[in-house]
């Protein structure tokens, strides 16, 4: 099974893989169309020269790659995917050979997280448009809603939240997946030195979060833009 989670950033994306990872049947793949997107675009990320030139700038062979075989035999792979990074252009056929997942959280925690690692964050920059859409085309295909979790309801309760994922995907949950050790990966990827730094100091899921930040007037008009597509895939959860 090919397990592909899409997620804006800071959405618990990189713990998520790390659980997966802990499984010990579960190779994994950490953002596997990044360098296709920054040599694209052209946009200005942190680390943008080392994520080109340590990835695959050619979309149509990440893709494909997507699709290939489970690394080391495995019986799943699980890549985490952002939905930015699928912007007009990258052709999306491949998603037909996934078994894709949404995974949420509330934008005013995504801005606010967000914004301490990259300033001025846009609405393209936090991914829930380009989710909304990516999720309308999977459930078209499938003719029904796909599976969705968020990022609070894994916090409030791991076990429960992956126990219940596990059961929609057709898989086991395993006790592995709620530890892993503290550190660098080495399947992070390339940017990991810049994004990474809780999720390194983790060994688990962290506790719930408190009550939502309070923003600058700017950020929470951009909360506001992306609530609308944060409540429509929030009905599936």
């Amino acid at each position: 099974m090919k397990i592909a989670m899409w997620s804006g950033p800071r959405n618990l994306s990189t713990a998520m893989m790390y659980a997966f990872a802990a499984r010990g049947d579960c190779a994994v793949w950490d953002e596997p169309f990044y360098a296709a997107y920054l040599a694209a675009t052209g946009i200005d990320h942190p680390m943008a020269g080392q994520v080109i030139a340590a990835g695959q700038p050619d979309p149509v062979k990440v893709a494909a790659a997507c699709l290939g075989p489970n690394p080391e035999a495995k019986p799943l792979w699980y890549q985490k995917h952002m939905t930015l990074h699928m912007i007009p252009g990258f052709d999306r056929g491949f998603l037909k050979g996934l078994t894709n997942v949404f995974l949420i959280r509330h934008p005013a925690r995504v801005v606010a997280s967000y914004s301490k690692k990259r300033e001025k964050p846009t609405l393209e920059d936090i991914g829930f448009v380009q989710q909304a859409d990516l999720f309308d085309q999977v459930a078209d295909h499938l003719g029904a809603a796909p599976p969705v979790v968020d990022s609070a309801a894994i916090r409030a309760n791991p076990r429960e939240a992956l126990e219940g994922l596990c059961r929609k995907l057709g898989i086991s949950f395993t006790e592995s997946m709620l530890h892993w050790p503290a550190g660098p990966k080495p399947y992070d990827g390339a940017w990991a030195p810049h994004w990474y730094n809780a999720v390194h100091a983790s060994t688990g899921f962290d506790d719930p979060e408190g009550p939502l930040p309070d923003l600058p007037a700017e950020y929470r008009a951009l909360v506001d833009r992306a609530i609308p597509y944060y409540d429509r895939l929030s009905r599936y959860c």
